[in-house]
């Protein structure tokens, strides 16, 4: 066996399905994984040891949809920020959607995103910009989608903005098909409540908040989804929310459509009730849902029918959200929260360590051709060591995003990225 130059020891493993111990020991050597050992057989090397007793063994996490602002919006956000808060997180990758200003919707934006990253961050997290679908996010013309793939872009989308004209989202599918790319959707019927803020329903009502039903995102599902199945392409929905998705979605699998979906912590661990004193941190679009969906969403999450997870951090100022509920933007932090929050839901039982492994790293991977370490020989050594039992408060200071708007100030969590490394390098 090669001499490992990093060893980490007595660390518990997560979420595998394979015949593994429980508690095992980590050979890594130049960036990749060199062996998985029951705890206590990893041979004497003259390397770094690392003592990993009373921790977690999880693998980098991948965030398929997050907002880093730059260029244009740094005061929110700047790549530097963003990528520092997620490798604090336990995120080694991230894909960041296209509506900076200006828009990413041409190569030269995407590289000046690659190469700012770089100088920031050289090791690590690592970035992955998705391109816009159309022209300015405008919805009328494609953006050059050839040009962004050779670029560097994994995807299109043009995120918050829903594409209208079906036939556009129709070529724009088959279009990045051609260059081996996929395209993502913010599942929203353009006349419906848009990004209200507020599920329709008794407690919007009773506030008097403008408001959207879970049927402007269902109806986009299903255009979606037909789409799909007629042109036999992929794609892939954003932040999914509400019932009436899931089972979407979950008949279009059974169908053998290739559609994938994901849904993000705030939509397992929150529900519309945030909004009772008009807590502008915990307007978001699509908005916070009733309890059921809620309860449907995890599901779908635990049976696969929903197969990732993703943050949606959205960063903006405090002044642009301390203001009247109908003026504030949508939108909430989630790079320094989502690893705490959704492993608070495998403690409690709601939801597998199998499902939380795949939702957050195999599942987002495959999906966007990226590496994925499951801990065999050859797989790149990204992984973190992570202390489920470190309780924390969410205050501005813990929260290493530049923006604080996250509706969870103030409430304590638990769990806590120790370490982090990317390809074997210590990042955190």
């Amino acid at each position: 066996m090669s001499v490992p130059d990093l060893i980490v020891t007595n660390a518990r493993l997560a979420g595998q399905n394979r015949d593994l111990p429980a508690q095992v020991d980590l050979l890594v050597k130049d960036g990749v994984v060199l062996d998985l050992l029951p705890a206590g057989s990893a041979p004497e090397a003259d390397c770094q040891v690392l003592d990993a007793q009373g921790l977690v063994l999880l693998p980098s996490l991948t965030d398929v949809h997050t907002h880093l602002r730059e260029p244009g919006f740094e005061w929110k956000e700047d790549i530097a920020s963003g990528l520092d808060a997620a490798g604090h997180g336990g995120f080694g990758n991230i894909l960041c959607m296209a509506n900076t200003d200006p828009v990413n919707d041409k190569a030269a934006i995407t590289e000046l995103m690659l190469e700012k990253a770089r100088q920031a961050h050289a090791h690590g997290p690592r970035l992955f910009p998705i391109g816009a679908l159309t022209v300015g996010l405008k919805g009328q013309e494609l953006a050059p989608l050839g040009e962004l793939a050779d670029a560097g872009c994994v995807a299109f989308s043009n995120d918050g903005v829903p594409v209208k004209n079906s036939d556009l989202f129709r070529r724009a599918m088959e279009y990045a098909a051609d260059f081996g790319k996929i395209v993502i959707d913010h599942c929203e019927d353009p006349y419906l409540g848009v990004a209200a803020g507020a599920n329709e329903g008794e407690l919007s009502g009773r506030l008097g908040l403008p408001a959207q039903p879970d049927a402007a995102e269902a109806i986009q599902v299903s255009r979606d989804i037909l789409l799909a199945q007629y042109l036999d392409l992929p794609v892939h929905l954003a932040h999914v929310s509400c019932k009436k998705s899931v089972e979407l979605i979950a008949w279009a699998k059974q169908q053998g459509v290739d559609v994938t979906a994901e849904t993000c912590p705030h939509y397992l661990t929150l529900t519309e009730n945030e909004l009772a004193d008009y807590d502008t941190n915990a307007k978001v679009n699509p908005p916070l849902r009733p309890e059921s969906d809620r309860r449907a969403v995890l599901e779908a999450l635990e049976s696969g029918v929903v197969d990732m997870l993703a943050t949606d951090h959205a960063p903006h100022a405090a002044h642009e959200k301390e203001v009247e509920f109908d003026f504030a933007p949508c939108g909430i932090t989630g790079l320094d929260t989502a690893l705490a929050t959704t492993w608070g839901l495998v403690s409690k039982g709601a939801l597998s360590e199998t499902a939380f492994v795949r939702a957050w790293t195999t599942a987002p991977c495959r999906r966007f051709g990226l590496p994925v370490n499951r801990f065999r020989p050859g797989d790149p050594a990204d992984f973190l060591l992570f202390d489920p039992m470190d309780e924390w408060m969410v205050t501005p200071e813990t929260l290493r995003s530049r923006s604080k708007n996250t509706p969870l100030l103030g409430r304590p969590l638990r769990g806590r990225v120790v370490r982090h490394f990317l390809a074997g390098k210590k990042i955190v």
